[in-house]
């Protein structure tokens, strides 16, 4: 694991033991801002496997997130009580040039209506979107880090 991503990941945690945060359809964007890779283009994440070839969270860092959402063993506990869990997901997601970052991770519950599977028609809707040049991959991207429900609700539900 890289020096940065160890610090992050240390300043990450350090941080997490002074508050317990419960999450609900929303990260707690204190602890997940968003974050994007730096210098990443619409044409990179339209390109086919792009995503893929960025899926990479060690499983240190997928324990130290949950441990900081009140998930200490990466149960489903708290918010992630319902019969399906969660999943560690990315805020802005990598199909948007979302990175791997502690900033940009969150346990996202699968029920309710607007769970993991609801933000995925999102992320799908949006990477179209960028893809086709309906909308800028920044707006995109600023967009579900701000709210994702509000952005689910504005390019999912009313078209």
């Amino acid at each position: 694991m890289s020096n940065y991503l160890l610090t992050t990941l240390a300043a990450l945690v350090l941080s997490l033991t002074i508050t317990s945060v419960r999450a609900a359809d929303l990260p707690d964007l204190r602890l997940t801002p968003g974050d994007a890779l730096p210098g990443v283009t619409a044409t990179d994440v339209c390109q086919p496997g792009w995503a893929r070839r960025h899926r990479d969270v060690p499983a240190e860092l997928r324990a130290a997130v949950f441990a900081a959402y009140g998930l200490p063993d990466g149960n489903h506990t708290g918010y992630c009580a319902g019969p399906q869990g969660c999943e560690l997901d990315h805020l802005i997601p990598l199909e948007l040039g979302g990175s791997n970052s502690p900033r940009n991770l969150w346990p996202e519950p699968f029920d309710g209506p607007m769970s993991a599977h609801a933000k995925d028609k999102l992320e799908n809707r949006l990477h179209a979107m960028v893809c086709t040049g309906e909308l800028p991959l920044e707006e995109a991207q600023r967009a579900i880090a701000t709210d994702w429900v509000a952005a689910h609700r504005r390019y999912v539900q009313e078209r």
